[in-house]
């Protein structure tokens, strides 16, 4: 009960002789160190909101303007206000008040500033300008031409220095809407492959009288859309893709990261929570203070960074019919789960972050506590993995009030979710490929009632001290959560490091509080509810075939010494895997981001085009090696252009989905849209970008590689693959899909993709040209 002693400041008796006061200094001095830790957080949002809102100009452009604007005046023996100061002195009696001298530098500083941010939005607009040309992108690597350095040049020069995090959102250029025409075009280029004649005749019909008819008039609003919203799809695409489903998030759209492959920093599990924990703190306070680099594409093409904002003290909010987000500010706690137990772990003491030794003695102190989930708890969490109409119901019913409400609002407030997990899971060189699938199945589901899955993101530490992440996908996209694991993972080992006997360094203090246990009243009918959810979390969880494949034959520098894209050659080899594995083509799924806009987040590849598709064909036929090699050519040089266009706003499926949302709201039916929108993605890919690339020497330390991350299968008969390029010699693939589906089987693709990666290498002859 020390704790809650020390967290009483004052306590007071009554008796005889009056009322006897008796103060707690050390809790009044937490009061005070914890009053001027938020004052100094406001001071310093106040102080970037005021630096990003004048940017690219600065404190010391502002002086450097008005000094030579007046000492310009001075020197003339100008007026500096202009007559600004007459014209007030009109209005005002400031003259009565202020000598002539007084009034010519009151009015010259006016003026000034006036001019410093004239300069700023000029500045500003031209470097918009600048950005929302992309024609960057066609030039060959290598071959850069002169106008394209001069437009570089001048995008560094308009671009300010150093920028913060947020710095560049008022530059960015808007979204832009493809005409409908080009939108229509370029879905039946991409639906040709798939459809025979006669179906694909048809969908043509239909797309001309979408394009003559209706497509116009919902094109005007979404266009009225775009004028007046930063980005015309983002909201929408939030709300209806993410908040608005009602089946389960968990393996359906939350997704995972992983720890290092092959090193193992430390197997006690309470130290690698304190020095992970101490991590994403640590990240946590540079995001609210905007330290963090935005990330500049060639150092230079700055990205948005709008989804940072909440990837801290978030939660979504089930609703019966669409989900909320709820973002708080700031919050000094987390929530620890282990063995059924919810632990509320406040991380400031002595106005002060908790240091990663004092985190391992609070993790310590949860592991050893032998305490037993009250009636309901220990399964609470399966709320989150079930259906969210059920649990929006329960949230309502039993958990509008009392300790249940407080509870929840802890978990809900927290800057983010932390699980002891009480298996062990880690890389195994002796059984590799199961090792790796059960870890993977860990991290994506768990038990099911063991992560909260509503919490923008889950820490996981094993009990061997192997950790990872679940994180849910609505508030923002996996580069951004990916930003923040690899700020981790470099500090962990190295700059934070551990004691020969595996603790973190540093000395436990004795008088920080402990954990809190979160008290709950869950009733029999809650139970039920609460088992309902978990039934339901369960069978979609057994269902899930997880594999991953670490394929190190080669990487990326044998395939840019094949003069191609890394990323096509990887799409082009899964669409002959997919071929051999299914016999036949589908429609695939390419997630490629749109962060050069404003609020930008992602758009569709269709990787399945009529070249990638000729080109696996000569693969299965009997064709020569030079027909191949100028089909994989073409193949991979229309990839580029695919992608190319979904960079810079002129993709396919995003338009069509936002045409689709207007046309509901204005009440119309649209034959062409409903048809596109419901052809589901059996192949749904994504790369994970490697984006902080000095964290990480891999050429000195080469096991110090993380394995990536992947999601659940988008469609019942389909496959989800999620791949990272690793340094220049590997490439991890992680592969789901369903038990249930006769048509698909995880392990059996992995195999199809590792051989379509060897015949397609095997194209180019590197051997025989003594390329290594």
């Amino acid at each position: 009960m020390a704790e809650a002693h020390q967290a009483v400041a004052f306590q007071f008796t009554v008796g005889p002789d009056g009322i006897d006061l008796q103060l707690s200094h050390e809790a009044l001095r937490q009061i005070y160190l914890s009053g001027l830790h938020s004052w100094k957080k406001r001071f310093i949002r106040f102080k970037n909101g005021v630096m990003t809102g004048v940017y690219p100009g600065s404190p010391g452009g502002f002086m450097v303007v008005v000094v030579s604007y007046m000492s310009y005046n001075r020197y003339y023996q100008l007026d500096p206000s202009r007559g600004i100061m007459t014209k007030l002195g009109e209005y005002l009696p400031l003259s009565r008040y202020m000598s002539s001298d007084s009034q010519k530098i009151v009015g010259g500083v006016l003026v000034g500033t006036g001019l410093w941010v004239s300069i700023i939005m000029v500045m500003r607009n031209v470097l918009k300008c600048l950005l929302s040309w992309h024609g960057w992108m066609s030039q060959r690597h290598g071959s850069v031409s002169y106008g394209t350095h001069l437009w570089m040049l001048l995008v560094k020069i308009f671009s300010g220095r150093k920028p913060m995090l947020y710095s560049f959102q008022n530059s960015l250029p808007r979204l832009p809407v493809p005409a409908v025409k080009d939108t229509c075009r370029r879905y039946l280029e991409s639906v040709r492959p798939l459809m025979e004649n006669e179906q694909f005749e048809r969908m043509k019909g239909l797309a001309k009288d979408f394009e003559k008819n209706l497509g116009p008039r919902l094109q005007w609003y979404l266009k009225l859309k775009s004028w007046w919203a930063s980005n015309y799809v983002s909201d929408w695409w939030e709300e209806y893709i993410y908040l608005r489903g009602r089946s389960p998030i968990m393996v359906n759209s939350n997704y995972y990261a992983m720890d290092f492959l092959y090193v193992f920093p430390t197997s006690i599990q309470a130290a690698r929570a304190g020095n992970a924990i101490h991590a994403i703190m640590l990240y946590r306070r540079k995001l609210d203070r905007a330290q963090i680099k935005p990330l500049m594409l060639l150092h230079t093409i700055p990205m948005c960074s709008a989804q940072y904002e909440r990837m801290f003290n978030t939660s979504r909010v089930p609703g019966v019919d669409t989900d909320i987000l709820m973002h708080v500010n700031d919050t000094k706690h987390i929530v620890v789960y282990h063995k059924g137990r919810f632990f509320k772990v406040g991380m400031f003491y002595d106005g002060r972050l908790l240091l990663p030794r004092e985190i391992e003695q609070q993790m310590e102190r949860i592991l050893a506590d032998t305490s037993e989930p009250s009636p309901g708890e220990a399964k609470l969490a399966a709320l989150t993995a079930g259906d969210r109409t059920p649990w929006a119901k329960a949230r309502e019913t039993y958990f509008n009030r009392g300790k249940n409400k407080q509870a929840l609002d802890t978990i809900e407030k927290a800057a983010f979710f932390v699980t002891l997990d009480d298996s062990e899971q880690r890389y195994d060189e002796k059984n590799p490929v199961r090792s790796l699938d059960k870890y993977a199945k860990s991290l994506l589901h768990g038990e099911c009632y063991d992560r909260w899955f509503d919490k923008s993101f889950n820490l996981i530490i094993f009990k061997n001290g192997t950790m990872g992440l679940n994180a849910e996908h609505s508030w923002a996209d996996a580069p951004i959560i990916g930003h923040l694991w690899e700020h981790v993972l470099s500090m962990d080992p190295v700059k934070l490091g551990y004691t020969e006997e595996g603790h973190c360094n540093g000395e436990p203090h004795p008088n920080v509080p402990g954990p809190q246990r979160l008290q709950w009243d869950i009733t029999p009918e809650c139970e039920e509810v609460i088992e309902s959810s978990l039934t339901v979390a369960k069978n979609l969880a057994n269902d899930v075939d997880c594999h991953i494949i670490p394929f190190s034959t080669f990487g990326k520098g044998l395939i840019k010494k094949c003069r191609t894209s890394p990323d096509a050659f990887i799409q082009i080899a899964l669409q002959l895997a997919h071929y051999r594995d299914k016999g036949k083509f589908c429609l695939t799924y390419e997630a490629s981001m749109t962060r050069l806009f404003r609020e930008g987040r992602t758009e569709t590849v269709r990787s399945c085009t009529m070249e990638t598709c000729a080109f696996v064909r000569s693969m299965i036929r009997d064709e020569t090696r030079e027909e191949r090699m100028k089909l994989l050519k073409v193949a991979a040089e229309k990839h580029q252009d695919m992608y190319r266009l979904a960079m810079t706003g002129q993709g396919i499926d995003r338009h069509l989905f936002c045409l689709y949302v207007v046309s509901k709201y204005l009440g119309e039916d649209s034959a062409f849209l409903k048809e596109v929108l419901s052809e589901p993605w059996r192949l749904s890919t994504s790369q994970t970008p490697l984006q902080q690339m000095e964290l990480f020497d891999l050429i000195k330390h080469p096991e110090y590689v993380t394995s990536g991350g992947g999601f659940g299968p988008v469609a019942d008969d389909g496959y989800g693959v999620s791949y990272i390029i690793l340094g220049e010699n590997l490439i991890n693939f992680h592969i789901s899909s369903k038990h249930s589906s006769p048509e698909t089987d995880s392990h059996r693709f992995g195999g199809h993709i590792k051989q379509a990666m060897m015949d397609i290498l095997d194209l180019f002859q590197l051997d025989k040209k003594g390329i290594k």
